[in-house]
């Protein structure tokens, strides 16, 4: 399966605005041949963590526009939003996927990140995310949850590949870049980060999208610029590897 990860300069609680940077950027990666495309944390809005009416229904404007975009181009695409659930009138930080069929999957972050001030306007999530597309089982993580490999180890033996779209600012890049690929040698397993560019709310992201193989290896590199990175990610890779260096059989987890 062919990947794109759009790295975009998300414009701040604007959701038409980044509607209509993305569609272009979407429609691109398709004629490159991508068939499953990755956006940033909070596509539609930007890092927006001090205000909890920024959520938006399940099923509102964001996640429909991942699914016109999925049907449009007979592609999976996946990125987070706010997302308010009935019994809480705080939004959780939702990483979504959506099908070409009109199916959407749902991950929760885990872990708000408190230092930005994220836990005082989102609500945590309980649970995990796996899920199968064409045989590649997909890991739903988001930004901060990078920093937890908990998490990672549980899902890894379950898991060929962890997406994780973030808004990780530059001052702390050194830590995104080390992260991704830690992930992706502790767990063997494809790592594939995409963090958004350009400054919200003072904020500088720099974008460093990696697409990261099992061993570590990086495929595809994004630099600090508004860009689209692929490479493909093969399931059968995957249990080779971790046929070949068995190491996880050695892990011990309390």
């Amino acid at each position: 399966m062919k990947f794109a990860v759009i790295q975009n300069d998300t414009a701040w609680k604007d959701r038409d605005a980044n509607f209509e940077a993305l569609t272009p950027q979407i429609k691109k990666a398709v004629s490159h041949g991508a068939n499953f495309v990755v956006l940033p944390e909070m596509f539609s809005t930007g890092f927006v963590v001090d205000d909890s009416s920024i959520g938006e229904p399940v099923g509102g404007p964001s996640s429909q526009f991942l699914s016109d975009m999925a049907a449009k181009h007979h592609i999976h695409i996946g990125g987070s939003c706010p997302e308010v659930s009935p019994d809480d009138p705080r939004p959780h930080n939702t990483f979504i996927i959506a099908s070409p069929n009109g199916d959407q999957y749902r991950y929760h972050k885990i872990h708000p990140f408190s230092f930005g001030g994220e836990t005082a306007y989102f609500r945590p999530g309980q649970s995990t995310q796996t899920i199968t597309i064409d045989n590649i089982r997909i890991t739903m993580f988001v930004c901060y949850d990078l920093r937890f490999a908990e998490e990672f180890w549980r899902t890894a033996p379950e898991t060929d590949v962890y997406l994780v779209p973030a808004n990780w600012p530059d001052s702390r890049r050194e830590h995104w870049l080390t992260l991704l690929r830690a992930r992706a040698i502790e767990n063997q397993a494809y790592v594939v980060g995409c963090n958004r560019v350009g400054i919200g709310d003072s904020l500088t992201y720099s974008g460093d999208s990696r697409i990261i193989d099992p061993l570590g290896t990086v495929l595809a590199a994004g630099d600090n610029s508004v860009t689209i990175i692929y490479a493909d990610i093969n399931a059968a890779y995957v249990t080779e590897v971790r046929h070949q260096f068995p190491f996880m059989q050695d892990r011990v987890t309390q």
